[in-house]
């Protein structure tokens, strides 16, 4: 019992010292927002369509992508169940900050079109990549 008790802290000493990891979202599957999208091509590989971010989006997971007010948004992907709820695309960052591309999902009502690129005519199912956090 003496030992039961004297090691029960290690777990939290390693997650403190950092050589235990926190259970996140990243490395796993999370659900699915749609079974299809809509993509220029069938590897969802061209951009569809520029669009410009009208407000501020803080996404709710790993899933979604934070985009700033007035940043350029590269759609390359609509998801097709719900509407076109959701695109997916991608946000450079600012050229004295972050210059790595984030990839992700977004709402669709955060954002204008500005420029349309390609069409949207071929229906891709999802698979588990679409919605799996990096």
């Amino acid at each position: 019992m003496a030992m039961e008790g004297r090691y029960a802290n290690w777990p939290l000493i390693l997650v403190l010292c950092g050589l235990l990891p926190l259970d996140t979202q990243a490395g796993r599957q999370m659900p699915k927002l749609s079974d299809k999208k809509l993509c220029a091509d069938a590897e969802c590989s061209h951009p569809i369509l520029i669009a410009r971010a009208l407000q501020d989006y803080y996404p709710q997971d790993c899933r979604f992508i934070p985009i700033r007010q007035g940043q350029l948004v590269y759609v390359y992907a609509m998801l097709k169940d719900q509407g076109n709820l959701f695109w997916a695309g991608s946000v450079q960052g600012s050229y004295y900050s972050e210059q790595e591309a984030r990839l992700g999902h977004f709402p669709s009502s955060v954002v204008e079109e500005t420029h349309a690129l390609m069409p949207a005519e071929v229906v891709v199912p999802t698979d588990k990549w679409d919605f799996y956090c990096h």
